[in-house]
């Protein structure tokens, strides 16, 4: 049965619709119809002719982009050698197209409405971090860092070791610059391997590179040392000149306002202990 559903995430509206099952993670973020930042129909259909620019690989799942001869945005999803979809795109990421193939359908969806979300709020002063967030007194704090880094692991230590501490988002939170230039953290229905799909947000307190190493030690972070540890965690299509610019802007506002830190550790009490005492102080 086709339906049409609405989401609103970090204050962004989008809508879906077509046929598809796998949905329980966007209820917590389902609202009423309105205006949109993009819409994605989901349907079925043979694969679209496009040129490839670039594709990436992680664990298994891999993503290629390209266009098509009228330049439309074109990303294929595949996992582990088996091709689930195709998103086709406007020039502007407002209409988007999910062709299925009948197989990782799940994964397919996620991952469309998770590049146009990225693609269609770039020049909105928001971002889609693949990072961990935990909730403390009242502000969310990030922890950023490549796969197998051990994000989830410390934001798991930050909830056994310090009290009132919550998880936000495990995988891929947003972060909004508003108009005041306050930073905030919002849950988001994408969560990696640990499902949290919490319809929430926080002042945004701080922001934590991970690197694992024999001992515990944090340091501030700044300038272009703390610019360049947020662009390399934050998604988006950078050779395209408006999304560069989008991004550009939301990560130097936030490099400029928000602390970032560089925490080298191991996965025990003390390095939780360490980065809270620090970083909310």
């Amino acid at each position: 049965m086709k339906e049409t559903r609405y989401y609103e995430v970090a204050g962004h509206r989008f809508c879906v619709s077509g046929e598809g099952e796998g949905f329980a993670n966007y209820e917590p973020f389902a609202c009423a119809d309105g205006e949109t930042v993009f819409v994605l129909a989901v349907e079925s259909g043979d694969a679209p002719e496009y040129v490839e620019e670039m594709r990436q690989e992680d664990e298994g799942q891999e993503i290629i982009c390209g266009h098509t001869t009228t330049d439309e945005s074109v990303f294929e999803f595949g996992w582990w050698g088996v091709t689930a979809g195709w998103l086709v795109c406007s020039d502007d990421y407002s209409e988007g197209r999910l062709i299925t193939t009948g197989k990782h359908e799940k994964m397919a969806i996620d991952n469309a409405l998770m590049i146009m979300f990225a693609l269609a709020t770039a020049d909105k002063g928001t971002v889609l971090f693949h990072a961990a967030v935990v909730s403390h007194e009242g502000r969310g704090y990030m922890f950023l860092g490549p796969s197998g880094t051990g994000k989830s692991t410390h934001a798991s230590l930050w909830q056994r070791y310090i009290a009132g501490t919550a998880l936000v988002n495990d995988d891929n939170p947003v972060v909004r610059i508003d108009e005041d230039s306050t930073a905030t953290v919002y849950g988001s229905p994408w969560s990696g391997k640990t499902p949290c799909y919490r319809n929430v947000c926080y002042p945004l307190g701080g922001i934590v590179v991970l690197s694992q190493a024999s001992y515990n030690k944090i340091q501030r972070l700044s300038g272009i040392y703390a610019y360049a540890a947020l662009m390399e965690s934050i998604s988006g299509k950078r050779w395209d000149e408006c999304i560069a610019d989008g991004l550009h802007q939301t990560e130097n506002a936030l490099a400029s306002s928000i602390p970032v830190w560089h925490l080298e550790c191991l996965p025990d009490e003390e390095a939780a202990k360490l980065c809270n005492e620090t970083i909310t102080r």
